[in-house]
Parts: structure tokens; sequence; C-alpha cells
């Protein structure tokens, strides 16, 4: 019995060691990486060189890119967000930052409920912003990860630029492992486009700034096309026809409810007829369900391309919502 219990510790800790290793940088595209970031953008060649011999690729990240919450089915997603904790915690958020909250609401027209929202499903409010270093994780998936090498080499470019302009040691900010940061998970290309100093202190600190991680959500948002006090989702009730064929049609609205009642999908409440949406389907244990999205249901998708997602957030920021108007009575 000894013996076997040896063997299964001798394999766990090959399992635990190979999720930790360290996945050496390759040195000639490393090379081409600095020179190119050299020649475009004047960084200095031996700092980079320093700071990449500093960093590894690490096994962890791609193990974890292979595993999103995002693959879940609908009915494991949800409580995973949806939690009772979570409600209160958001609507203590709210309390807190409740100024901060109405002037981007007013600036941008983003409802404040979908704002803390997002940072509810994204870090929890701040309590879970990712411990991976941000440099190694962009390292490791633009030398390590064929399928979106392009895009984190990109990611990674903008990376060392938001450092030198912040004037942060590249080390130091940690994150999710596919490198997004903050309380809000901006990636660093959405923090050179989006982040906001809305405290005006001269700084955008989405680490440490609950008001510039709430303007800079709502810029994100804005500039992403949000319209002020239009629908963002709605249940659906199926009569007949084919409803994979809508939803294979993707989540950009190209239908109207009108069109979409005519094909045999009615929507549970009042909605304008020429209003376009588009059609979203939920898995649940033994059925599927089916929700209309739409036009600021595509805009949250923009910040994170999964519908469950933009579902996760639409109703934490409903039950948000709520829990706010009953406190208020």
């Amino acid at each position: 019995m000894k013996s076997l219990l040896a063997i299964g510790w001798f394999f766990l800790q090959l399992i635990v060691a190979g999720q930790a290793r360290a996945l050496p940088l390759d040195a000639a595209e490393v090379d081409a990486f600095i020179h190119y970031m050299v020649t475009t953008h004047r960084f200095d060649a031996a700092s980079l060189r320093a700071l990449f011999a500093a960093a590894d690729g690490q096994q962890k990240i791609l193990d974890a890119m292979a595993k999103p919450a995002e693959a879940k089915p609908w009915h494991e997603y949800r409580p995973i967000f949806l939690t009772r904790e979570r409600i209160a915690a958001g609507a203590a958020f709210w309390n807190e930052h409740r100024e901060a909250l109405r002037r981007a609401e007013e600036q941008f027209g983003v409802p404040a409920a979908v704002i803390v929202a997002i940072i509810g499903v994204e870090t929890f409010y701040g309590r879970i912003t990712g411990s991976y270093t941000v440099l190694e994780a962009n390292a490791t998936l633009a030398f390590h990860y064929p399928p979106r090498a392009n895009f984190f080499r990109g990611e990674l470019e903008q990376f060392l630029l938001l450092a030198r302009e912040e004037q942060v040691e590249p080390l130091s900010l940690r994150g999710s492992y596919a490198g997004a940061m903050g309380l809000p998970q901006f990636i660093a290309s959405s923090f050179r486009r989006h982040a906001v100093d809305f405290d005006a202190d001269g700084k955008r600190d989405i680490w440490h700034s609950a008001a510039d991680a709430i303007g800079s959500v709502a810029n994100y948002l804005a500039a992403n096309g949000w319209r002020r006090a239009e629908p963002i989702a709605m249940p659906a009730l199926r009569r007949d026809g084919d409803m994979e064929a809508l939803v294979a049609l993707g989540l950009k609205p190209q239908r109207t409810v009108a069109e979409l009642a005519a094909g045999g999908l009615v929507a549970a409440g009042a909605a304008v007829p020429d209003a376009t949406a588009a059609v979203i389907a939920l898995d649940q244990p033994t059925q599927r369900e089916y929700w209309l999205g739409f036009h600021n249901f595509y805009v949250i998708t923009r910040y994170n391309r999964s519908p469950l997602y933009a579902m996760a957030v639409f109703q934490l920021a409903e039950e948000l919502r709520q829990s706010r108007e009953l406190e208020a009575r």
C-alpha cells in the first residue's frame, strides 16, 4: 500500500510540476520582436533583452486558455456569477461609489447597474484581479499559442507601450492568464484606448481607483456604440420555426422583432416591433431557452465575445437594479 501511495504521490508531483513549468521563449522570435519595438517605437534594445531574460512562458497559462469558463453550458456558467454574495457585494460597491457611477451614467449613457455588473463578473468588484505576471501572460501567448499568436504579439506591444507611458515596471503588473488587468480586466490595447482618469488625480489607475475603473468601463461601452436608455435583452417564447437557424445568424442583431415573431419566436415582454435583435440560445439541463439580444447586448459582447458572459452581466445588472429599488422603498 505504501508503495502505491508513493507512486501516486510521485505522479501527482509530476502533474503539478508540469502545470507550473516554465516554457523558454524562442530566442529568435524574441529578438525579432525586440527589433520591431526598437525600430517602430524607439525602445532600448538592451533594456528589452534584460526584461525578456527575466520573463518565462508558463504552461499553466496555456492550460487555462484551454478551459475557459465560457465553454461551460449556461446552467453551469450562470451559478458562478449570479450568487447572493456577489449581488450583495455589488449593492455595497454601488453604495460606496454611487457618485462616480452617477457621473459615469450621466456622461456616457451607460446604466450604473451594467457598469457594476461588469466589474462584478470580471473581478468580484476587485477581489479577484489575477495572479499572473501580465508580461509573461502576453509573452506566453505571443510565442507559445499559435491560434492567436498575432493577436497577443499585438497585446505584448501594447503592454510595453502602456508600461512606458504610465511609467510602471512591466514585471510589477499582474492580471489574468490572458493579460487582462485591474478591476475591469482591460487588456493592454483596451487600456490605451479607453481607460480614463475619472477621479482627476492625473493617473489612469484601473488597479486601485474604483472611480477610474467605473469611468473606463463606461467609456469602453460608449465607444463601442452603447445607446442610452435602450433595452439589452428579453426572454422569448418559441412557438414554431427553425430556432437554430436564427441563432446561427450570430450576435449582431439582424432581424426585427416583428420578423422574428413571424418566424416563430415571440418576445415575452413589450418590445418595439421594428427594433432589431439577435437570438440567443442558453442551454439548460433538458432544453434550450431563447432570448432576444438587442443592440446593447451586442455592445456588451464587444467587452467579451461570449453570449454567456453578456447574459451574466445583464442578469446580474437586473438583480442589482432590483436590489437598489427594494432598498429605496
